[in-house]
Order: C-alpha cells, then structure tokens, then sequence
C-alpha cells in the first residue's frame, strides 16, 4: 500500500467535504471483547460469535468547516486518485491527547496497509501539537477494530458499563490510549 503511487493522505478541504464519508461501509461483528482489571492492568479476551454479521455507522453529518479552518481538529482523507477511500478524524482533548472520533476504510482496502497511514497522519499531527498521545474508544463488540488499535500499539486503559446503556446490543465502551 505504501508504495502505491495512487494512495494519498490529505487534509480535509472544502472540495472533498462532497465525499468525507465515502469509506464508511459496514463491517464485521465477529465476537465481543471481555476485559478484566487486575494489579493495575487492563487485560482482554476474545469471546467469538459462531456466525458472525455486519452492522455499519451512519454517516457524519458535520459542520466541516470547523474541521478545515479550526487549529483544534482535523480530518485527513485517503485517497485511491480520486476516490476517497479512508478517513480519520481527530480532535485535541482537554487531557493533551489527540481523541480519535473516527476512523473508516472501505471494505476493499481493509487489511491493505491504510489505515496504518491514517493513523500515522493523525500521530504526526497530534506531534505537531504537542499532545501526549492519541485516544479513543470502540464499543467491545467491534474485535477487529479492537485487534487494530492493539496492533498500531494501544492499549487498553479503561472500560465504561453505562455510556451505551440506550443500546441493548453493546455491553460496554472501551477506551485505547497510545502514549507517546
């Protein structure tokens, strides 16, 4: 994917606001995220699901502007030429740490090396702005999203049992740091 000529990372601008939620297809409910806290540590398992199924995100609806013009946040989008094909966005959090509000690939570029460069378009600009590092959350039943932010080198730092408590399918919230 690095190598890819095709591939580029931009900031948000007023003429891609037209295709900012393009990579937000559905994905995979393969199972759930059982954490336990012991000695002052966060570990987790893996409960999987004997079938798995597909559930998806509305799209954002935003004021964008705030996202282009604003020094506190930005939206990097992926590109394959002219197709947009992956986003992040990333806002700075009263704690110094860049929270991640969201980030998607489409379907046909998971697992290709993309989101890898989203999340470092986000580290570099969380750098730049000398936050301590970057944080997010995912509800426990998204393992391959969990699985990601593990491999780009979150960790877990925290459970909340009550913020999805109006969704009778999701048990708990799940909030991943990478420090810098």
């Amino acid at each position: 994917m690095e190598g890819t000529p095709n591939i580029s990372i931009q900031a948000l601008n007023e003429d891609s606001i037209s295709v900012v939620n393009e990579a937000n297809d559905p994905f995979p409910v393969i199972g759930k995220i059982i954490p336990s806290f012991c000695d002052g540590d966060w570990t987790h398992e893996e409960q999987l699901y004997e079938t798995a199924h597909e559930t998806s995100f509305p799209d954002d609806s935003l004021d964008w502007s705030a996202y282009i013009s604003g020094e506190d946040k930005q939206v990097f989008l992926a590109f394959d030429e002219t197709t947009c094909i992956g986003q992040i966005r990333v806002v700075k959090d009263w704690n110094r740490f860049a929270y991640i509000e969201n980030i998607a690939v489409q379907k046909a570029y998971r697992q290709s090396g993309l989101g890898h460069l989203l999340m470092k378009a986000a580290e570099t600009w969380a750098k730049e702005q000398s936050l301590l590092g970057l944080s997010l959350e995912a509800q426990n039943d998204n393992v391959i999203a969990c699985r990601f932010y593990a491999k780009e080198g979150f960790e877990l730092g925290g459970v909340d049992t009550l913020k999805q408590i109006g969704n009778p399918n999701i048990d708990m919230t799940l909030y991943w740091y990478k420090i810098f």
